[in-house]
């Protein structure tokens, strides 16, 4: 991260240093956005040099920035483009992290000033509550994002439309020969199947898929740290998420195709070459990029196919809330996600 003059803006560099081997390179990459706009909220104030000794009032005025288009504090009417509350949480939260790291190695005061202690009224606790680790209330942030009483729900892909992302990579022909990109279709059914992240999926290796033979195929999300394309196991838990027979087949389908594309380019693969790989572009066989699945939905969602602002990341909200709606135990469903909490899954989709 870089200043207005392109200087390494050492604070913020030293956090995201201690943190990069932690968190997968998608939180990296968020949190440094958001310190990337609170240090150009600091230039703005012209007070940079004072970034270890502000306050609450410093902290809300940045929030007001960012709803106000980062141009103002102070607006009378909201902006229709106005980020959404999520969003501010997201950036308010890498702020918080921020300075609670430095007061805990530089003793910067900052995170003292922007806290409060655990409360004295614990409040009301969800009906599974106690199946959670976080049982004791920490301190909170003095500086909240004002957000509508109801949260909205998270946003979902129709059957139909899922349908339609998978038709749209690849159609089954006659004779059992496939026509289209047959890896980008396998990638959008594991996201369907599975409810696994984008990370998680890009990290697979051919090993990580292990058909039936009998019984259930399943997936095994395995934590690495040496994936060539940077992908990366969220929290490093590993889980086995089990799957069906078109999946089977699906993957099947595309190992042979592999298999034929890397005898072509007198390459070798294993049981421990990346799954999802460049099949059509230098360099072949490399591990496939998230910036690459980025192209792709923009390519289907320009042609029309799903709506109009849809991510990879929908397929696990629907796959999340159809199995819900479905009667499995939200226990199950947390353990098949790789939540941390099963909390998280009844806040998110309960």
């Amino acid at each position: 991260m870089v200043d207005e003059k392109y200087r390494t803006v050492a604070p913020v560099e030293e956090w995201l240093e201690a943190h990069r081997l932690l968190w997968s390179p998608n939180t990296v990459r968020g949190y440094a956005t958001s310190l990337a706009q609170w240090w150009t909220f600091l230039e703005q104030r012209e007070e940079t040099a004072a970034w270890s000794d502000v306050g609450v009032p410093a902290v809300a005025g940045f929030l007001s920035w960012l709803r106000n288009g980062r141009t103002v504090e102070h607006a009378l009417v909201v902006p229709e483009d106005a980020p959404a509350p999520e969003t501010l949480e997201a950036r308010l939260a890498a702020l918080i992290s921020f300075y609670r790291w430095q007061e805990a190695v530089f003793s910067v005061p900052v995170a003292g000033r922007l806290m409060r202690g655990a409360p004295r009224r614990v409040p009301a606790r969800g009906l599974l509550a106690h199946l959670e680790a976080r049982s004791t209330p920490g301190p909170s942030s003095l500086v909240r994002v004002r957000r509508h009483r109801h949260r909205g729900r998270p946003p979902l892909l129709l059957p139909s439309e899922i349908q339609a992302v998978l038709d749209g990579c690849a159609r089954p022909e006659a004779g059992g020969e496939w026509a289209g990109n047959l890896r980008d279709r396998l990638l959008f059914a594991l996201l369907a199947e599975t409810g696994m992240r984008l990370g998680e999926v890009l990290g697979l290796r051919i090993g990580d898929f292990v058909m039936g033979r009998g019984s259930t195929p399943y997936v095994e999300v395995v934590p690495r740290e040496d994936n060539t394309n940077g992908a990366r196991v969220k929290m490093m838990r590993p889980r086995r998420v089990y799957v069906g027979a078109d999946l089977e087949r699906l993957f099947a389908d595309y190992l042979v195709h592999l298999a034929v594309r890397a005898t072509g380019a007198g390459l070798e693969i294993s049981s421990d070459s990346p799954l999802l790989v460049n099949l059509d572009r230098p360099p072949l066989l490399a591990a496939l990029k998230e910036g690459t699945v980025r192209d792709k939905t923009a390519a289907l969602r320009k042609k029309g196919i799903g709506p109009a602002s849809w991510t990879p990341h929908w397929f696990r909200h629907t796959h999340a809330t159809a199995l819900l709606l479905a009667g499995t135990p939200e226990w199950v469903v947390s353990r098949r996600l790789g939540h941390a909490h099963v909390q998280t899954t009844l806040d998110l989709y309960g």
